[in-house]
Formats: C-alpha cells, sequence, structure tokens
C-alpha cells in the first residue's frame, strides 16, 4: 500500500475514533452542533457506507477536507458494507452518504421510497473493473470475454488454466472475486455473463477487495475482480489481464476507461445523498467541498477523472438536491 493510501486510512480511522468521542455531545436527531458565531463553525457526524471501491474516493475526500475543509468539527466516517449494504443502510436512514460502484436497484428505490428516503445519484468518477492474476502468471496477457464467462458463469466447472485455453499450461485455475452485497459483482456478472447476479458459486467472495488482492497474489493460478484502484495499490503483486471486447486486448487504464475504449468493464462510481442529509450544514459542507475539490480527490485516490461534462453534470445536480432540500 503506498503512503498516501496508508495516510488517508490512518486518518479516516482517525477521524472514526473521535466520532466515537464525539458522537454524543451531537444533537441525538441530526448529528449536528455549530458553535456559537453565526453557525460559521460547523460540528458533527457525517456517515458514509456502501460499496468498498468506492470507499477509497470518500477517504480521500475526508483526508483533504478534514486537512482543507476548515471546519475540524466535522467528523467522516466510511464504512465498507458493499454497494446492496450501503443502500440498506441508506434506506434506513442510517447513512448520509452511500458510496455505490453501481446505479441503485429498483427494489432499493422501493425500499428508500417506503421510508420517505429522497436522494440524488452523483457521478464522482470512472472506473476499470480489473481482471488481475498473479504475478507469477507468465502464460495469459488477454482474456476475451467469451473466455471469461467460460470461467464464471453459473454452473462453470473450468478449474484448470488449460480449459480456459488448450495453449495455457496445467495449472488449476483458483478464482477470488466481489461478494454478492457488492457492486462490482452486480456489474460485472451483468456484463460478463449476461444477467447481474448470475455466477458460478465456488469462489472465494468477499466484499473486501484485499481478501482478493491478497488471494490472487499468493496463488500462481488465481485469478479475481475489482475496481482499478486497488490493481493500481498492489501493480507490485499482481498483473492486470487485457480485455477483449470484441475489438482486440485492451489494458485497463485511465485513458481507456475515460474513453470507454476498455470494453465492457469502464464504469462511472457514484455517491448518494440524502435529502435529509443535504439538510444538515455539516453534511452539506462536506459535500460541497467533496464536489468543488473532486480533481484533487480523484486524483489522491487515483482513480479515473471525470470529463468536463460530466463536472458540469456533478455540480448542477448536487444544486438541485440543495435546493429541494
Amino acid at each position: 500500500m503506498n503512503r498516501n493510501v496508508l495516510s488517508r486510512r490512518v486518518l479516516a480511522g482517525v477521524a472514526l475514533a473521535a466520532l466515537a468521542l464525539t458522537g454524543c455531545s451531537n444533537n441525538p436527531e441530526n448529528g449536528e452542533n455549530t458553535a456559537a458565531g453565526g453557525g460559521e463553525k460547523l460540528s458533527g457526524q457525517v456517515m458514509v457506507d456502501g460499496s468498498s471501491t468506492v470507499a477509497p474516493l470518500s477517504e480521500a475526500a475526508a483526508s483533504i477536507y478534514q486537512a482543507d475543509g476548515g471546519q475540524p468539527g466535522v467528523n467522516v466516517s466510511v464504512g465498507t458494507s458493499g454497494t446492496g449494504g450501503g443502500f440498506e443502510r441508506f434506506c434506513k436512514g442510517e447513512t448520509d452518504i452511500s458510496n455505490a460502484s453501481r446505479p441503485i436497484k429498483d427494489s432499493e428505490k422501493q425500499a428508500c421510497e417506503a421510508a420517505g428516503i429522497k436522494y440524488k445519484e452523483l457521478i464522482v468518477a470512472n472506473d476499470a473493473l480489473t481482471v488481475v492474476v498473479s504475478k507469477d502468471n507468465t502464460w495469459a496477457d488477454c482474456l476475451t470475454v467469451d473466455q471469461l464467462k467460460k470461467i464464471w458463469e453459473p454452473g462453470s466447472k473450468v478449474a484448470n488454466w488449460n480449459q480456459v485455453d488448450p495453449k495455457f499450461p496445467s495449472e488449476p485455475l483458483k478464482l477470488f472475486g466481489a461478494g454478492t452485497d457488492s457492486g462490482t459483482f452486480d456489474y460485472f456478472t451483468a456484463e460478463i455473463n449476461g444477467e447481474e447476479g448470475a455466477s458460478r458459486t465456488d469462489y472465494t467472495a468477499s466484499e473486501n477487495d484485499n481478501v482478493t488482492v491478497q488471494g490472487v497474489a499468493g496463488t500462481k493460478g488465481g485469478l479475481g475482480y475489482f475496481g482499478f484502484t486497488y490493481f493500481e495499490e498492489n501493480a507490485d503483486k499482481l498483473k492486470a489481464l487485457k480485455v477483449d471486447g470484441g475489438a482486440g486486448c485492451v489494458e485497463p487504464s485511465l485513458q481507456t476507461a475515460q474513453d470507454n475504449t476498455y470494453k465492457p468493464l469502464s464504469r462511472p462510481l457514484f455517491i448518494y445523498v440524502s435529502d435529509a442529509g443535504a439538510k444538515k450544514p455539516h453534511v452539506e459542507n462536506f459535500v460541497t467541498f467533496y464536489i468543488e475539490s473532486i480533481d484533487d480527490i480523484v486524483k489522491e485516490a487515483k482513480f479515473v477523472p471525470l470529463t468536463e461534462q460530466q463536472k458540469g453534470t456533478l455540480k448542477s445536480e448536487f444544486d438541485a438536491l440543495k435546493a429541494a432540500a
């Protein structure tokens, strides 16, 4: 893990500890406590949960906010229960912001609506969902979508690399990947297997991408998938495969994700902000900072930057949420 990633995660842990210490002093109904002086100094909890893929982005936002946001009394807590787990909490009103690596599902929309939770979907970065193997894998550099489907489709019995391609050696294939609460799982299965949630089940599944990193890195015949950021953080011990979506082998990168030539595994990443959260001055302050500093945040977290059009849409969407709140 590089120094920047380590520092922001340490800071996020400090913020969480501070949250536990200061929580009892905040208003129990809205988590807000403004200091004297016309409300210029803010304090309170900003509760964030959801996708482990998007978490480093929100952690970077929290880190930069703590250093430069001018609101030391505002504590940002970032959880990683997966996109689905995050929406479950969000639609119960337990969090202000939900990190998501896929759009909200109809069933989740209905849960939010039933609880009276209104929200705005904000695209904050782009990503290249990355298929990785061990550094010891010297035979595979590119897989087609059909080969990935052959490996991952429901009921697949592929257990050796020579079953993927006869040119590959006889090496046991061991799979690692996202758990079923992960937006990465939903996206990967939809794009590779043709149906969201359709996947073989005999693999090591986790919402914690570090489990996949460790598993693949420690297994010569290992293969897994997760967001591009996690590959970049662990490029010293993993190899990213090119993917052939029908137009030839394309490597995952900042450029290929942004120009959408890395098909079909480039995607947008989201945060969802509740209207109740946007009404809290300290949450609004944090999200405003998040949006206004998005270029620095994306660079710090090593995600794929937004296009100029996406940045314009991001600002207008949040302005609309604030106006509605």
